[in-house]
C-alpha cells in the first residue's frame, strides 16, 4: 500500500457550485498507478465545501444554489456573526450542511464514480477567493 498526497490551490470563483473533478486528477495523476484504493479530498475553509453530484447538466448546480440560498438566507436577525458580511454567517452553515470533505474509490487507476458523478466546489461566498484542498490517495 502507498499513500500520495497533493495540496492545490483552486482559482477564486464566484458564489456557486463548481465541478472541480478534472482539477483534482491533474493534480493527482499517479492515481493511474493504483488498481485498488480510496481517494479523499478536504477543504481548509469553513465557507465553502465539497460535495458530490451530477457532472452534466449545469442546471442541477444552479438548483443546488438556489435551494442553499432559500434554506439559509442571509441577514437573518437572529445571526449575531455578522462582521464579515451578509454572507459569511451562511456560508459558515452551508459549509457545514455540505461537509468539508469527501470520498471516491478509485478503481484500475481511475475514480470509480457513476456516469454522471463529480465532485464539486461549493462556493458559498460572494467573494470567496483561492480555496486550498488536500487530496490524499492510498491504495495498492
Amino acid at each position: 500500500m502507498f499513500f500520495l498526497q497533493e495540496e492545490i490551490q483552486l482559482k477564486p470563483r464566484k458564489r456557486g457550485f463548481h465541478l472541480i473533478t478534472q482539477e483534482i486528477l491533474n493534480a493527482m495523476p499517479r492515481i493511474r498507478d493504483i488498481q485498488r484504493g480510496q481517494l479523499q479530498v478536504f477543504i481548509k475553509h469553513t465557507s465553502a465545501g465539497l460535495t458530490i453530484n451530477e457532472n452534466a447538466d449545469p442546471s442541477v448546480r444552479k438548483d443546488f444554489e438556489s435551494f442553499m440560498n432559500a434554506a439559509v438566507p442571509e441577514n437573518e436577525p437572529y445571526y449575531v456573526h455578522t462582521q464579515e458580511g451578509p454572507d459569511d454567517m451562511p456560508a459558515h452553515i452551508k459549509a457545514s450542511l455540505m461537509g468539508s470533505s469527501v470520498e471516491v474509490p478509485i478503481s484500475a487507476g481511475r475514480l470509480n464514480l457513476g456516469v454522471w458523478q463529480g465532485i464539486y466546489l461549493c462556493e458559498h461566498r460572494n467573494h470567496g477567493g483561492s480555496r486550498s484542498i488536500v487530496i490524499t490517495a492510498f491504495g495498492v
